[in-house]
């Protein structure tokens, strides 16, 4: 096994010069992921692995932030075995779904499934068909925080809530102080920070509080922040800049943008113990999840209330977004061919390396049979 690793790494290494050139072109998203270094250099295909076909040319896709570090994994990869050049913005869920559905880009990224007005406006683009959500990524929304001498932290939902709805407003409030009994808190001014985008981070962390502290988060939730007080930065790289910068600070992020001075908050369920955000922790949460899209759709349901053992609550699922029927021609192949690749056990396998989680097999199967159908 050890010597087949070798092996991979060995062969892709002598084509590296020769992608170096097209590689660039994938850096014109609006996210840093500088940050996650090549989280994909173990996972390496094998040459011929990556089922090409005749894809050729170049792909624009937009949307969700969050999974932006793991699509420049998967994007090293597929230029490297198929030359098509790939280039996703980044730029938030809610832009990448305006994108598609202005027929701007051939597959959009979303934290959230299509909202049923969505889908209709999608009917515009995908002649014949309409746009879809298939489960792709997965991942815990961390709770990054930046206080000076606290290295670790517990809080609850009913605590998050007030947090972020600008209730609670130092770090040595009582509220806290009762979650971390053996940490010394500061008497410093909490800086909380939120997406200034459309963001289905946004709207999975809302829907987490609504579920688990609703008396506490009076707002209905959504893409867009409600909520009043607080600071604003664009896509996950932005309020995770501001997190690293300011001493006080906390916001919410994707688990692979928590790290150099971010320290991810463990939650408090209800659980045996307060719940880390790791990639297994997720998986455990979005194993539960339910297929709630009517078929060949794959949105899910996800349990934000959960108080299993184990199970990290604040959890979201990205999708990519595409046409069923109706897709450009010119696209087409290499849509497919593309997202034939980020779902096959090789493209899972780089999720978990970029601190992200894969699709559980049941979800994914099926997200690999409706690509094949994609036309």
């Amino acid at each position: 096994m050890k010597l087949q690793r070798k092996n991979r790494l060995r062969a892709l290494s002598l084509g590296a010069v020769v992608v170096t050139g097209a590689l660039t072109l994938t850096a014109c998203g609006s996210d840093d992921t500088s940050d996650g270094g090549d989280s994909s250099a173990s996972t390496q295909p094998k040459a011929g692995s990556i089922k090409c076909d005749d894809a050729k040319g170049q792909l624009l896709a937009d949307g969700s932030s969050a999974q932006k570090n793991a699509i420049d994994a998967w994007v090293k990869q597929f230029t490297a075995a198929c030359g098509v050049q790939i280039n996703y913005k980044g730029g938030g869920s809610g832009a990448g779904i305006t994108a598609f559905n202005q027929g701007q880009v051939a597959f959009a990224g979303s934290d959230s499934a299509l909202k049923p007005d969505e889908v209709t406006a999608s009917k515009e683009t995908c002649k014949g068909g309409q746009g879809i959500d298939l489960p792709m990524v997965g991942g815990p929304v961390a709770i990054g925080y930046n206080v000076e001498g606290v290295d670790s932290l517990v809080l609850d939902a009913p605590t998050l809530a007030k947090i972020f709805d600008d209730k609670i407003k130092n770090w040595n409030d009582p509220a806290i102080a009762k979650l971390n009994p053996d940490a010394t808190l500061p008497n410093l001014k909490i800086q909380a920070f939120h997406r200034s985008d459309e963001s289905g981070t946004t709207d999975n962390f809302t829907k987490y509080l609504i579920a688990a502290a609703k008396s506490d988060w009076p707002y209905e939730g959504g893409k867009a922040w409600q909520a009043k007080g607080g600071q604003s930065a664009p896509q996950s790289s932005g309020v995770a800049q501001q997190v690293k910068q300011v001493n006080g600070a906390i916001s919410y992020m994707e688990l692979s943008y928590a790290k150099d001075g971010i320290t991810p908050v463990k939650i408090d369920t209800g659980a045996a113990a307060p719940v880390e955000a790791t990639v297994d922790n997720a998986t455990k949460a979005i194993a539960a999840a339910k297929v709630v899209g009517t078929a060949p759709d794959m949105a899910l349901e996800l349990d934000y209330a959960t108080k299993a053992d184990g199970a990290y609550p604040i959890t979201l699922v990205t999708y990519e977004v595409v046409c069923d029927k109706g897709n450009k021609a010119d696209t087409l192949v290499a849509t497919k061919a593309f997202l034939r690749y980020i779902a096959s056990e090789e493209g899972q396998n780089v999720l978990t390396e970029a601190d992200y989680a894969p699709m559980p097999e049941e979800i994914i199967t099926k997200v690999r049979t409706t690509v094949e159908s994609l036309s």
